[in-house]
């Protein structure tokens, strides 16, 4: 067990981390137990291959899933893959409708890999305004200059963030050892 002072996940991570000899460390959160290999393995792959700090992973908004829900966290990148902006709040704002032009809503996957240099680095600072604010720690390390790629993958999990989502992926988990 971690210390129960810690402000985040991420700052529970870099505990265990101090305590590893690797250069990579992957956590894929409690509440996405249906992350899939693939995405693990591409968001090792990308820190392996670029110089980036930490990687996560994106997916389109699946149909019917409410934008504005703030229990599901969007992300917005910069042209390169890499994280602007991550929010509670629906963004990008589509401002002109009428214009046709919009840019795609990605959810973000509750996943995350690290350089472990990196994540130590970030559990020395002090929770930022705007992680405080949205509540979201990955902002701690934009507000700090730091690289997040985005691994966009063409399938969503389902994160259970509610009773009732916990509800859906027992039925699903049900259902995935009857066939």
């Amino acid at each position: 067990m971690t210390s129960p002072s810690h402000p985040s996940g991420t700052d529970r991570i870099a505990e265990v981390a101090r305590g590893l000899d690797v250069e990579i460390v992957v956590n894929v959160q409690g509440d996405e137990p249906e992350i899939e290999p693939e995405t693990i393995d591409g968001l090792i792959e990308r820190l392996q291959s670029h110089d980036d700090d930490m990687a996560t992973a994106a997916t389109l908004f699946p149909a019917g899933t409410d934008v504005n829900d703030p229990n599901l966290v969007k992300v917005v990148t910069g042209l390169d893959g890499r994280a602007i902006y991550f929010s509670r709040s629906v963004i990008p704002h589509l401002r002109d409708k009428a214009s046709g032009n919009s840019a795609a809503y990605y959810l973000h996957l509750g996943i995350y890999a690290y350089r472990r240099r990196f994540l130590l680095d970030f559990a020395s600072w002090k929770p930022t305004p705007l992680e405080m604010t949205e509540k979201l720690e990955q902002l701690r390390a934009l507000e700090h200059g730091r690289s997040i790629f985005v691994l966009k993958t063409s399938r969503a999990t389902h994160g259970i963030d509610t009773p009732e989502q916990y509800a859906e992926f027992v039925t699903r988990y049900k259902n995935k050892d009857n066939c």
